[in-house]
């Protein structure tokens, strides 16, 4: 996947989905963390205020240990767009901050959305949380 990202970024350079997929992936997986947030800067370089895209950034930034700033981005992301995946992160930063109540919260608003949302589920079942 990382090889084909980085292809489709050397030939549309501006495509601002591929670096923010290659930045989330990597953040994800916990590795290459300036990396993550070099794309993923670079891809809100092509598409300001995205959502998803801040979303990806905060993600970073919580790998990175920067939990009270991945909170501010997340924040805004999820005022800007409440879907259950921005709300998957943001819980996760909230419960592990010790915002439990509000964790849970956003949360619930996020399987009201969608029950099914893997990103949510995953998350839930991982911290072993019923909302």
């Amino acid at each position: 996947m990382e090889r084909l990202l980085r292809q489709l970024i050397s030939k549309k350079p501006d495509y601002h989905h591929a670096y923010n997929a290659l930045g989330y992936s990597l953040a994800e997986r916990n590795v290459r963390l300036p990396e993550a947030r070099q794309l993923v800067q670079k891809a809100l370089e092509f598409a300001p205020g995205d959502p998803f895209i801040s979303d990806s950034l905060a993600w970073v930034e919580y790998r990175m240990g920067n939990q009270t700033e991945a909170l501010r981005i997340l924040e805004g992301a999820y005022k800007e767009r409440p879907d259950p995946e921005i709300a998957a992160h943001l819980g996760e930063v909230l419960w592990s901050m010790g915002q439990r109540d509000q964790a849970q919260t956003v949360w619930r608003e996020g399987l009201l959305q969608d029950a099914s949302n893997d990103t949510l589920q995953e998350t839930l079942k991982r911290l072993k949380v019923k909302p």
